[in-house]
This record gives C-alpha cells, structure tokens and sequence, in this order.
C-alpha cells in the first residue's frame, strides 16, 4: 500500500513491520501454559479459561519479565479497574517486550494512575443519560443496555472502569423490571444495544431470557451485542450459543479487535460460527498509542478482518477516561490512518473514524478533508491520490423547445 507522507511511525525504514507474517492464522494454545499439562479439553473451555485467567502481581511475575512501570502499576491501580487476561489472549503478550502491543492494552501501567485534568471517570456522559439505571438513553432512537459489569478479560483503557470490574467507585445496578417497563412504554425505540461488561460472559439461559423480553416489545426492531468475547474467550463462542442467538434475528454483534495478532485460529473458528448463523459482524477499533497507531497495523488488521467475516466499522479515538493519557494519540493520527487507507484498499475495509464527544455529545466523524474549494457553481475535490476534480452543483434547467 502506498502512503504519501513519511510521518507514520510505521514507515520508518528503521521500523520494520511484517504484514505477511501479521495476517497469518495462529493459535496461541498452550503457550505459556505447555508445561502446566493442561489437556486440549480443558484448554477449549470457556470455564477453565475463566478459572485461569491471569490476575495477580505474582502469576504475571511467572511468566513475563515486567518492567518497573508495569510492576508498580500492578499494585496501584487494582482499586481503579480490576488486572485479569484469560490464558489465551495472554499468551499473545511477548514475554520480554513491555511494548508489545498486546501487552499494552491490558497489562497495568503505573500511567494510569496520572492525574491529567482533561480526563473524566464517565467521559461519554452516560449516567447523565439514564432514565433508568442501567438503561443509556443518549440517541433518539436507540438505547444502550448495561446488563453486567464484568469481562473476561479487562482492557486498561476501559471507558466504563468507573462500573466495571467490581473495584471501581460506582457499582452498576441495573434495575431490570424497570428497563424493560421503560422500553415498553417508549415506541421510538427501534434499536438495543446490549453491553456492559461483556453480555456475552452471560450463560445462555441468561442471555436468552434478556432477549425474550426484548423480542416481545413490537417496537423493538433489531438487537445488538457488543462483546470482546470473541477475541478474549473465543471457546465462549460455542454451537450452542449460535443457534440460540440465530432465534432473535436480525441480531447483530460488534466485536473489539485492536491488532491482527488478535485474530488467532480459534478467534477466526468463533467468528465463522456467528456468521454462519446469519449474524452481520462488525470491529470497533480504538485508536492506541504503540498499538495500532500507524498504517501499516491498521492494513493488516481491516484485511485480517474481512478474511474472518467481519467488517470494519468503528476506529475511536480514544475517549478522555481517566488514566489513558498514555494510549492516546494525536488526534491527527487517525484523519491520517483513514487517508492512508482510503483508496488504498477496499472500502469495506476502512472503518469510520470517530471521537465520542466528552459529556454526552455521541460520536462524531472525523474525516479527511478532500473538499479543496466549494462555491455556487460546484465542488472541487481532492481524491486519494491527490488529483482535483470539479463537479458542478445541480441546476434548474428550463425545457428546450423543440
């Protein structure tokens, strides 16, 4: 893919990024677990999974060389947001290299506990826009459900670490009768969006009778699931679950994928499964420093996507929730991702750029201006390789005589 402008970290001939190796299928099992004799049935479990999931200063102390920052961020930030990875998204993690773009997004960093006066412990707004507990009623239309504060694995740059976790300041307390009794009584809402936490950390039981109710409220039109299962806890994504998801149609699922090394084997198994079951997929991206902050990462990431069925749909900028200061980017970084994309590859395979807007303002697109001049007569464009082209503004045209 060709980019115009050297300034992306990634295409410094000192930086070297190996996109064939980067778009393979892997599977991270057993890895750091290989000689623990965990058998590939218990190892294929979501059960076993949850039960082993790394957590304390020692468990990480066995299995990674941790740099200072990350040591003292361990034990000072467990009353922010709770520290826990499954064993197979930490075997993704390099044993020996703090940046290591795995390892930054959910190993605790002694950052998250700097005070940076622009960050907000609820930076989306969202308990301002509850008129039940645990139900976010921001946008006409649709709502944000919030039907359990815990993961299987906990991201650093969480933006509802006030409620999730458990350790936080704030407890989510979702008053259930009174959600659905507000969704019932409210016609304009056409569209769910369950999250939390993760819905899909629910058993099926559970998440079936949640989606019961909603399917018995006429109004309600479509469903949606947001859920970092797929890629944390693929085993979670069994053929029981599919076919009791494939009754709610038309359902949907965003997935929360940040780098192609997160799309293993197993995650591609999991993934094929909800498509096969007639679930439109779709990854929300955010934007990290020394994550996924270049092109070339980002290439990788929407090409390894669409391969598993997924399209690219959100990248965010990352939101202003406390301790992130040293995830966020430049807000330039990504207008000049989406630029280096656009027309570079499918359009399928560039997600929308947004900035979910500090207090409540929902998100926004941010894109790249290529409106070069624009006047009564029409507009002057500037495509992706830079090139201008005019396009006249429509007119009244007045019949001819014949």
């Amino acid at each position: 893919m060709e980019v115009k402008s050297s300034r992306f970290r990634g295409l410094d001939p000192m930086v070297s990024f190996d996109y064939e190796a980067e778009i393979a299928f892997r599977s991270p099992a057993p890895g750091y677990w290989k000689d623990s004799g965990v058998e590939a049935a218990d190892w294929n479990r979501a059960q076993w999974q949850l039960k082993n999931r790394v957590q304390t200063l020692a468990q990480l102390e066995e299995h990674l060389e941790l740099s200072e920052e990350e040591r003292a961020g361990i034990l000072l930030t467990g009353t922010k947001l709770a520290s826990a990875v499954t064993p197979h998204f930490f075997n993704l993690v390099d044993r020996s290299d703090p940046g290591c773009p795995i390892r930054r997004q959910v190993i605790p960093r002694i950052e998250e506990t700097w005070d940076d006066p622009a960050e907000m412990s609820d930076p989306c707004g969202e308990d301002s826009h509850m008129p039940v507990p645990g139900l976010v009623h921001r946008y006409p239309d649709r709502v944000l459900f919030l039907v359990t504060d815990r993961c299987a694995s906990y991201c650093r740059y969480c933006t509802r670490s006030r409620v999730v976790s458990g350790v936080g300041d704030q407890q989510l307390e979702t008053q259930w009768e009174a959600a659905f009794e507000y969704l019932a009584h409210t016609p304009q809402v056409r569209d769910v969006l369950l999250s939390g936490g993760d819905p899909l950390l629910l058993s099926d039981g559970r998440l079936e009778k949640i989606l019961t109710r909603l399917r018995a409220i006429p109004h309600i039109q479509f469903i949606r699931i947001g859920s970092r299962i797929p890629t944390f806890l693929p085993q979670r994504i069994t053929p029981e679950l599919c076919a009791m998801l494939q009754k709610f149609h038309p359902l949907y699922l965003s997935i929360h994928a940040n780098h192609p090394r997160e799309l293993t084997t197993e995650v591609r198994e999991g993934l094929e499964r909800l498509a096969g079951a007639g679930i439109p997929l779709g990854n929300q991206s955010v934007l990290l420093r020394g994550v996924n902050d270049c092109p070339e990462v980002q290439r990788a990431l929407v090409h390894k996507l669409l391969m598993c069925r997924v399209r690219p749909y959100y990248l965010y900028q990352c939101d202003l929730i406390k301790g992130s200061a040293h995830l966020r980017t430049p807000l330039q970084t990504g207008v000049d991702i989406i630029e280096a994309m656009r027309g570079h590859t499918t359009g399928y395979a560039v997600p929308q750029f947004v900035i979910d807007a500090p207090g409540g303002g929902g998100k926004i697109p941010v894109n790249p201006d290529y409106v070069v001049r624009r006047d009564e007569r029409g507009l002057v464009l500037r495509n992706y390789e830079g090139k201008e082209f005019f396009y006249p503004e429509a007119q009244e045209l007045a019949p001819t005589e014949s």
